[in-house]
């Protein structure tokens, strides 16, 4: 699984297209942010979060998390056919044999 991050494109929806615009938006909120971490935090899909900037976000932005974060599915197995179409592929249980020395 992965996720694509919107705050760019809430931000801009909203006529905020400088990063520095959350500054002082997130410290009305208590959340203190230096600029290059905002602009981090903008540009790219963070890794970890506080709930508390979350929640900043999703208030200045007048938003959910939801719409913040879309789930999206990553490296998925296709199974070509002869016609050409690609399926995904069945998950199956692979059975794990242990060898020990002396056995085989």
């Amino acid at each position: 699984m992965g996720y694509q991050w919107q705050l760019r494109q809430l931000m801009a929806e909203r006529q905020m297209f400088q990063t520095s615009d959350l500054v002082p938006l997130l410290a009305e909120r208590g959340v203190t942010l230096s600029r290059e971490q905002v602009y981090r935090l903008v540009t790219q899909p963070p890794q970890r979060m506080s709930m508390d900037t979350l929640v900043a976000l999703c208030d200045i932005l007048q938003c959910t998390p939801n719409d913040l974060i879309k789930p999206e599915v990553v490296n998925v197995q296709l199974r070509k056919t002869a016609d050409g179409d690609a399926t995904p592929l069945p998950l199956k249980p692979r059975r794990t044999v242990i060898r020990r020395p002396g056995q085989s």
